[in-house]
């Protein structure tokens, strides 16, 4: 089911990697770097009820010693279907140009769900649209960085950088999984 949001994919992707219950997961919204997805419960405990109702998670009641319950979610056959292909899809050049942090999400659930080998196979993608995207940047720059403001040509140059710094993590980051792939009996 393609239909989830991103904030739906991030909620699969934490139930998947242990049953939480809405809380426990405000709570990782709330403390970590997730908290750009949202960490509003206006936004979440929707989400989840739209999860559950589309049959991709589960809640259970949990009894507990406090007067209250607690609903913990699983991810369900169907949900985890959905997530795999999410994880599965291919990098994109709008993903590199929109999409750096959606793009971090899934990479952050690959190795669990997906496995080692597609983990990989994704680092090499986000690499080579990386690789596509920054010979027109620098093309831009030469053309018309003379003529920009400086605001704008610093700017540019600093989204320069980040590509090229991200595409030095990308490639460091292929080569580990390389090396740990090497290094297994």
């Amino acid at each position: 089911m393609n239909s989830n949001s991103l904030l739906g994919f991030a909620l699969m992707g934490l139930i998947f990697e242990q049953p939480m219950s809405g809380y426990d997961l405000r709570k990782v919204f709330t403390t970590t770097a997730m908290g750009s997805f949202s960490d509003s419960p206006g936004a979440i405990y929707p989400a989840l009820a739209r999860l559950e109702a589309n049959g991709m998670i589960h809640g259970t009641v949990e009894e507990s010693a406090s007067l209250r319950k607690r609903r913990v979610f699983q991810i369900t056959h169907t949900g985890f279907e959905a997530l795999k292909a999410w994880l599965f899809k291919p990098v994109t050049r709008d993903d590199i140009v929109r999409g750096i942090g959606n793009l971090m999400l899934r990479f952050a659930f690959m190795d669990r769900t997906v496995g080692e080998a597609r983990t990989i196979e994704f680092l090499r993608g986000f690499a080579d649209e990386i690789e596509a995207y920054l010979p027109g940047l620098y093309q831009f720059l030469e053309a018309h960085g003379n003529g920009m403001p400086l605001s704008s040509r610093l700017a540019l140059e600093c989204g320069i950088q980040e590509y090229e710094m991200r595409l030095r993590w990308v490639k460091a980051s292929a080569a580990q999984y390389e090396e740990r792939k090497r290094n297994q009996p």
